[in-house]
């Protein structure tokens, strides 16, 4: 929780998640006990001590020193999840948490290679969050999309063979479109032209992450070469004034995760992040988690780090969550119904403060 005044508004922002990996919201407690019901050996204490328990593993997470180092562990977080039910409870922790914050829409990311790799099914994958979302629409209230993203570290014939297993779930609409995550430096977007190519003539949509570790020209590769919709952390945009420029006028939305963004050192403090950069030029952007059990807060802390470093006003944050709204990539039935949820938490929140 912050401590500004803004914090009751922030907290009943109707807010939609766009940046958020299923399997960063493993937390240490559930990732314990997934290893002893389904028999994973985890490293041992004596190799790695933050294995010695749930709580010596939270704190080893405050002090990733890089994308790479976070992602050993993240990877290691995975071996846990065997069945469809690990993978439903996975979510369905993730989305208790999101009601809590104010989450009313969630595209979520998922990783089907890091899963197959090990001799996980796609399909056992695909059926456990399937089922999680399903679940949080009718009990929380909360309308998801899945999204598959691609290994970036993985040869691109394993991204294209993930392609093909999954197109005719991207073409029906069980899932929302492609991303690309993981290791940034070292692979750059135009690896996957072909792969996104293909998701464009299939008429899937198309995001990927950009511009976290690498440089701008990473952003502007992943919009030239593989013709996204959206972009993901997208935070070294900032470095480039004729391509924010551009961003800011095809409408773009931006994901932003700003603890994940200290957390892995890409800045030291949010108050580096180029929030107020964006603002000014137009770019339209939205606060996300990325992955909140490695990194320290879900969404609503995000809101609250951006707050605290930045001090926006309540009309900037309802430009932010409108754009966040009209960015996502549900229907128009489902926006008109979430903007209308923000104009009327606005009006309440305004008839709150009196007269000016």
């Amino acid at each position: 929780m912050c401590h500004s005044p803004l914090h009751p508004f922030l907290a009943a922002l109707p807010k939609c998640e766009h940046h958020m990996h299923l399997e960063g919201s493993l937390s240490p407690s559930l990732l314990f006990r997934l290893a002893a019901q389904n028999s994973i050996s985890l490293p041992s204490s004596t190799v790695d001590a933050s294995f010695s328990s749930p709580e010596s593993l939270l704190d080893r997470y405050t002090r990733f020193t890089s994308l790479d180092d976070f992602l050993h562990y993240y990877f290691i977080g995975m071996s846990v999840l065997l069945e469809a039910e690990d993978f439903e409870a996975l979510a369905w922790e993730y989305f208790l948490r999101a009601k809590a914050d104010g989450v009313e829409h969630a595209e979520v990311f998922f990783d089907p290679q890091a899963h197959t790799e090990r001799g996980v099914a796609y399909r056992t994958v695909l059926d456990g969050f399937t089922a999680a979302c399903r679940k949080a629409e009718h009990e929380l209230g909360i309308s998801t999309m899945l999204i598959l993203c691609f290994l970036r570290h993985l040869p691109v014939k394993s991204a294209e063979e993930t392609f093909e297993a999954a197109k005719e779930d991207l073409k029906s609409g069980a899932l929302a479109g492609i991303g690309l995550d993981s290791s940034e430096k070292d692979f750059p977007p135009e690896l996957f032209k072909t792969v996104y190519a293909s998701a464009k003539e299939a008429g899937i949509k198309r995001t990927a992450h950009a511009g976290e570790e690498g440089p701008a020209s990473y952003v502007r590769g992943a919009i030239s070469s593989l013709d996204i919709q959206r972009i993901d952390h997208g935070i070294r945009l900032a470095e480039d004034a004729a391509l924010m420029a551009d961003v800011a006028w095809k409408k773009m939305l931006v994901t932003i995760c700003p603890l994940s963004n200290v957390r892995l050192r890409c800045v030291t403090r949010v108050d580096e992040l180029p929030v107020r950069k964006f603002l000014n030029a137009g770019v339209r952007f939205s606060i996300n988690s990325d992955d909140p059990a490695y990194f320290g807060g879900y969404l609503l802390d995000n809101y609250c780090s951006v707050q605290e470093a930045f001090g926006l006003t309540v009309q900037e944050w309802s430009g932010v969550a409108r754009a966040g709204i009209e960015g996502s990539w549900c229907g128009k039935d489902r926006k008109d119904e979430l903007l209308e949820h923000l104009e009327n938490v606005i009006k309440r929140y305004n008839n709150t403060q009196g007269p000016r």
